[in-house]
């Protein structure tokens, strides 16, 4: 996980935090990559365009991914208002709706931006909604995470933004094992978060990525026979092993292609290929492109910056 988790290269922005008192809703855009949110006191609704509504009560955490418009409300008839101009208007890293004496929910939140060239090993594994209940084997921790970020967000201490950055990336991270825990579908690496046999196999993997890897090798390492381990992993991780493999191999090249820290020949030989032109092939076909062309990509501006706007 912290392989995949450090690929993704998380840039946090935590806050503003709300505090509501009476009848309330604010409409929420959609966004990329996930929002990680929790309630430190009282109770609201989340509701996601074409789900069910969602009773999130004291202590219970949830986490969007890609998600699309949703509304938080105090009730299920509240009139919603679009939330950025609230947003907008917060004061000290809060957003206050109603009087401040009656005030009865507060609610922390954070948004995990990814780098968009492989943002999709995280964001493709996730549903729009996660919800962890307090009484959930990891609702406690999770829910006192929660708490210490409404801390570090409520004051003004030194260091509070690192502070902030890293609780919000322990947060991911156990909201991400929650997840795991709670669903029987295919999540990626993540499925083998839970699965020791599998999860050694990732591991060694990740820990030597340039090693000619065949099947018969990361079986043996699962201490399982070959078909028993293909079998697995595929139900687990959702791709079979060898093409898992590939996959990890282009997202690492993708990363070094648009930081330039390799050249071609040399980022050949780190993900395991004895040529150029066979590392070459394997990323044309899982990118699209040729590695030359996908760096020489990654070199220009981003087009608004181009056009000077």
């Amino acid at each position: 996980m912290a392989d995949a988790i450090g690929l993704l290269r998380p840039r946090t922005v935590i806050g503003p935090s709300l505090r509501a008192a009476g009848e309330w809703a604010l409409r929420f855009d959609t966004f990329l990559h996930v929002r990680i949110g929790g309630l430190v006191r009282g109770t609201c609704w989340l509701i996601l365009d074409g789900h069910e509504p969602v009773l999130l009560r004291e202590g219970d955490t949830f986490m969007l991914g890609n998600p699309p418009p949703y509304v938080l409300a105090s009730t299920l008839d509240a009139s919603p208002r679009p939330a950025a101009p609230v947003w907008a208007g917060a004061q000290d890293a809060l957003v206050r709706i109603g009087s401040e004496s009656e005030e009865d929910l507060y609610l922390c939140v954070g948004h995990i931006a990814f780098d968009d060239q492989n943002a999709a090993l995280l964001t493709d594994l996730l549903p729009p909604l996660v919800t962890v209940r307090v009484d959930d084997p990891h609702g406690t921790r999770l829910a006192q995470l929660i708490d210490l970020l409404a801390t570090e967000v409520g004051i003004a201490a030194a260091g509070g933004p690192l502070v902030q950055n890293h609780l919000a990336q322990i947060l991911l991270v156990h909201m991400l094992r929650a997840h795991a825990g709670q669903t029987d579908r295919p999540t990626g690496w993540l499925g083998a978060l839970n699965e020791d046999g599998i999860g050694a196999a990732l591991r060694a993997v990740h820990a030597d990525v340039a090693h000619p890897w065949n099947l018969k090798e990361l079986a043996e390492i699962s201490h399982m026979s070959r078909s028993a381990f293909a079998h697995s992993f595929k139900n687990h991780v959702g791709v079979p092993p060898l093409e898992y493999l590939i996959q990890w191999r282009m997202s690492l090249a993708r990363d070094a292609l648009a930081r330039d820290t390799l050249s071609i020949s040399e980022l050949a030989r780190a993900t395991g290929y004895l040529s150029e032109s066979a590392f070459s092939t394997a990323f044309r076909r899982v990118v699209g492109s040729s590695p030359a062309q996908f760096r020489n990509q990654a070199r220009q501006p981003p087009r608004s910056a181009a056009n000077g706007s």
